[in-house]
């Protein structure tokens, strides 16, 4: 497969070739592609060194893979262009998420959804990613009626500029360039994202939306709050589930220690919990903290920890790729020119 990164010199994007990497992905022609003050540049992949080129440059390469990870805007203007050409563009940004003619894909719960003819994918919001890997089976086995969402979200999800702010700020220096309002160590911002007229957050939002649309279940009630606070890596969310159906709780563990992507960390006797320190550089999503919510019927609390730039984000992206070449959805570009 002749694939792209776009947005190669990113967080994300670096992320994404070393996932490449990690599963072995059949990249017979790499294009590291990255905006016009980046074009030059040197990137390595898989032991080579090569060059970055422009976004025209790319798609005249016409490759059978373009995975986005550049912002909204560059995706808007240039994921169709790509798609134009024959390329199947899967996109990491928001652009696409909610539009109803593109697919929204976690792999482990729709990627049966896709077709050939899907050349713009949507890889959905990192924090929404992981909880819906831990809620999907859940929710086929009991039905979801509401959510009660609050994230505990890392800095690179930010991106560099936050990162950057939270490493000055902990060498007790003022943040040259800040990503926030405020100072973010020692420090947690309820703020994810930009304030809507209502008060919410556009991350918030994004969880409510994006995982209805994953599920295939409208009518999901959920309210989330977001906060930013002074971690690295990893993504935590403290969910609140009511059912439908009533459940047996070592059942529900069991169930969930047999979904595909989950692993379950809840021995609370000897301090066993996700902890975003020790998901950092794994692919899976991290379950623990399993209890009934007693003020309610049908309700359980549940602690879900994932790295946000793996799972919510590259690999993610990466394993939509296995699926469409494992499933025969993709027609390599180098094999129509070597025809």
């Amino acid at each position: 497969m002749k694939v792209a990164v776009v947005g190669v010199t990113g967080l994300v994007g670096g992320v994404m070739c070393r996932v490449l990497e990690e599963h072995q992905f059949p990249v017979t022609e790499f294009i590291p592609v990255a905006s016009a003050r980046s074009v030059g540049k040197k990137v390595t992949f898989n032991n080579n060194e090569y060059t970055v080129v422009s976004m025209d440059d790319a798609i005249a390469m016409r490759p059978d893979i373009a995975i986005f990870s550049a912002g909204g805007g560059t995706s808007k203007e240039h994921a169709p262009r790509f798609a134009a050409v024959g390329t199947t563009v899967i996109d990491n940004s928001s652009a696409w998420r909610m539009h109803d003619d593109k697919r929204l894909i976690v792999p482990e719960i729709n990627a049966h959804l896709l077709t050939e003819e899907d050349k713009i994918i949507a890889n959905p919001n990192c924090s929404t990613i992981q909880m819906v890997v831990a809620l999907a089976p859940l929710h086929a086995k009991y039905g979801i009626k509401r959510l009660v969402i609050s994230t505990y979200q890392a800095v690179t999800g930010t991106g560099v500029q936050a990162v950057q702010q939270l490493e000055e700020e902990r060498n007790n220096t003022k943040a040259s360039d800040p990503a926030y309002p405020h100072p973010i160590d020692l420090n947690c911002l309820p703020h994810g994202g930009s304030f809507q007229d209502d008060g919410y957050t556009t991350e918030e939002v994004k969880l409510v939306n994006e995982t209805r649309k994953i599920l295939g279940a409208p009518d999901i009630r959920i309210t989330a709050t977001v906060v930013r606070v002074p971690v690295y890596g990893g993504h935590s969310e403290s969910v609140n589930v009511e059912f439908e159906r009533d459940f047996d709780l070592e059942e529900l563990k069991s169930l969930l220690e047999n979904s595909p992507g989950v692993t379950v960390q809840d021995d609370f006797k000897n301090n066993i919990y996700p902890m975003p320190l020790y998901s950092k550089d794994k692919d899976d999503v991290f379950v623990g903290r399993l209890r009934r919510d007693f003020s309610q019927p049908n309700s359980l609390n549940m602690w879900i920890v994932s790295d946000n730039l793996r799972k919510g984000a590259a690999t993610n992206a990466v394993q939509i790729a296995q699926y469409l070449m494992e499933n025969k959805l993709l027609h390599s570009n180098v094999e129509l020119v070597t025809k």
